[in-house]
């Protein structure tokens, strides 16, 4: 595929992605004033689009962004930059910043929000991860205590996703101070104890998933017991660990820290769940 064959959507125009930019002082480069989504697509069915861009409006409220559109009108070019775009599994990607003007803390007038679409292929794991599962490492939170919103604000999750491709590993999972494990740096995160699906509850230190939701729900309707609440790796009864998000599904974890779970293999929650998610994405009642 040529890299020219590629659209994007640029506050109100459709463009070659080469010559899609945004202003200088645009405040999303300038302060990383701004919101995200990212929504999955496989053979123009959306996974949760509705949702997705309900947590959008939700993320521009938290920072007092006007939403830019009406959601049906978001919804069209969501569609739209996929259909401009040649991927049958796709990720669509929004961003919603504040808007451009010279540079200070606090914008003299109302601006004007900065909206961009692209669509990049949706990556998919690799035969080994999804024969071996993941591999993890656990490090202090040192992120903003406003996880909730879906922030472009990332630096904390680059430097923990930097010390994980360091250790030779998928991914970085924050600690609270208690211990308890809280989320990925692009991921939300599952363990399976006393035969009970366990994940944080939503909170200031969680991004609300869609994806989590989904695993949540689909859990919860095929009859396996589940529990929002905090929980450690350290817990007697623990017996798989599991990672969601658009762009993995659900998938494994089986090593955390150098120590082995579930054998170092995946099991067998986890790859139900996996199957599960899949099914919904690909189903056109999704």
């Amino acid at each position: 595929m040529q890299k020219n064959t590629l659209t994007a959507w640029v506050n109100g125009s459709f463009l070659p992605l080469e010559l899609a930019v945004v202003h200088i002082e645009d405040r999303g480069f300038q302060f990383a004033d701004g919101v995200y989504e990212v929504v999955a697509c496989v053979d123009g069915v959306f996974l949760d689009l509705d949702a997705h861009l309900a947590r959008l409006e939700s993320s521009c409220a938290a920072i007092a962004i006007v939403p830019p559109f009406t959601r049906p009108k978001m919804a069209a070019l969501v569609k739209e930059i996929y259909d401009r775009n040649p991927f049958s599994r796709a990720m669509v990607y929004i961003q919603v910043t504040r808007g451009a003007a010279p540079r200070a803390h606090y914008p003299a007038t109302p601006l004007t929000p900065t909206v961009v679409l692209t669509s990049r292929v949706l990556p998919q794991p690799s035969t080994a991860s999804l024969e071996q599962g993941y591999a993890a490492i656990t490090r202090p939170d040192i992120r903003w205590k406003h996880c909730e919103i879906k922030s472009i604000a990332l630096l904390a999750s680059i430097m923990g996703k930097q010390e994980a491709h360091n250790a030779g590993v998928d991914e970085t999972f924050w600690l609270d101070q208690h211990g308890h494990v809280l989320e990925g740096c692009s991921t939300n995160v599952f363990a399976v104890i006393d035969d009970v699906l366990v994940t944080h509850p939503l909170d200031h230190q969680v991004l609300g998933g869609i994806t989590r939701d989904l695993v949540l729900r689909l859990a919860c309707s095929n009859g396996v017991m589940v529990s929002e609440r905090p929980w450690r790796l350290d817990e007697t009864g623990l017996t798989e660990c599991m990672l969601s998000s658009t762009t993995n599904a659900v998938m494994p974890v089986c090593r955390i820290d150098q120590r082995l779970i579930a054998g170092g293999k995946p099991h067998a929650v986890a790859l139900q769940l996996r199957a599960w998610v899949i099914a919904a994405m690909e189903s056109p009642a999704s």
